[in-house]
């Protein structure tokens, strides 16, 4: 009887999960702490990642989220955290390593940068922002959608992951 090969399994771990960069802006405190209002709240996030070093199967994922606090026409605040990681992924094709980059790895880094954000307001001053769950499937669906719209030489509308 003959053996034959075993393909090798997929695999995907966390090597290390850091804050990349932290950012809190006030520009206009101490007044905006005497305003009884409650400000309008904008949140963008952005995940980006590259490979740190492909033979090993490490890539860096990078989760950036964004949250201004606007009164009127004056910023109460803005608040930038770029919560990162290192991920290895083995044994997977390409399309599917970009699946994972887009969806499994922003997921992980969500919880983390949900309390980056609402802890650096918390000691600022202000009640916590906290991040709802996001569905990086559907933005990574509507981005694929996008790409294939562009290569067909069609506009495609932008998209925020909200």
């Amino acid at each position: 009887m003959s053996e034959q090969p075993q393909q090798a399994q997929p695999q995907f771990g966390i090597q290390k999960i850091y804050l990349k960069d932290l950012s809190l802006e006030l520009p206009n405190a101490p007044q905006v702490f005497l305003q009884m209002e409650a400000p309008e709240i904008d949140i963008q996030v952005h995940n980006a990642a590259a490979a740190l070093d492909a033979a090993n199967g490490l890539f860096e994922a990078v989760l950036t989220v964004t949250v201004t606090a606007k009164l009127k026409d004056k910023t109460v605040f803005l608040v930038e955290a770029a919560q990162a990681g290192i991920f290895q992924i083995l044994n997977l094709p390409p399309q599917e390593i970009d699946a994972v980059l887009g969806i499994l790895c922003p997921s992980t880094l969500l919880p983390y940068a949900r309390e980056a954000v609402s802890g650096v307001l918390i000691r600022a001053g202000f009640p916590p922002v906290v991040l709802q769950h996001m569905s990086f499937d559907a933005a990574y669906q509507e981005r694929l959608r996008q790409m294939q719209a562009e290569q067909q030489g069609q506009p495609a509308p932008a998209v925020t992951v909200q």
